[in-house]
């Protein structure tokens, strides 16, 4: 990133969250498909995994297993949008109900910890595959990430005017989300710390930052 891009001014920064465009109710059985079609993507790569093989863990032949899912590069971007829609629709509500910066931090972070530990797989094969998509499917999952970005850089812009905290550069509030959106890497979701204790530390963490004091 360029450093003009980093300097953008905090107008620029308390843009409107775009809405998201409704989006149909995924059904139970094509939303188990992406969930273990995740799975065997996380752990064998997308490129290693043939369709045959998706229809057995799913337990669905080929012409039933294309019915839900399209093709599989459908699937695939199925799997990378529906959890950065789900943080989005979640952040967007966060900043419209809830109104001081603290609060907005502990429910950002939460509403991510709780989607994290919900969709580790679906979130490792969209950092390691994104590349796998055609152009304008890339376009729109890296377009999901810019809007949820733009939703904590809201919530930083907003304390910030209302002296809640201090003005924070574009540049942090990336560096900031990497903490969370790397977690993936060694946040074990069945280990001893549970989704609420992860999201607290991550909360205190991006307070101190930001100039917020613990209470």
């Amino acid at each position: 990133m360029g450093e003009a891009s980093c300097q953008e001014s905090q107008s620029a920064m308390t843009k409107d969250i775009p809405a998201a465009p409704p989006k149909p109710a995924i059904p139970k059985a094509k939303r188990q498909i992406m969930h273990k079609a995740a799975a065997l993507f996380a752990e064998r790569g997308f490129g290693g995994v043939g369709i045959s093989e998706v229809g057995d863990v799913a337990g669905l032949g080929k012409g039933a297993l294309y019915y839900h899912i399209g093709s599989k590069e459908e699937l695939l971007f199925d799997i990378m949008t529906d959890y950065m829609l789900q943080l989005n629709a979640a952040g967007a509500e966060i900043l419209q109900t809830i109104p001081g910066t603290q609060d907005r931090v502990a429910a950002l972070s939460a509403s991510f910890m709780d989607t994290m530990f919900a969709n580790r797989s679906e979130m490792t094969v969209c950092f390691r595959e994104v590349h796998s998509l055609g152009q304008d499917k890339r376009t729109t999952v890296h377009g999901l990430h810019a809007d949820y970005q733009r939703i904590w850089e809201r919530c930083f812009a907003e304390g910030a005017a209302a002296g809640q905290c201090r003005d924070v550069p574009r540049l942090q509030t990336k560096a900031l989300l990497g903490m969370y959106f790397y977690s993936f890497l060694w946040v074990r979701v069945d280990g001893t710390a549970t989704s609420a204790e992860i999201a607290r530390t991550f909360s205190d963490i991006v307070l101190g930052a930001i100039g917020i004091a613990d209470r």
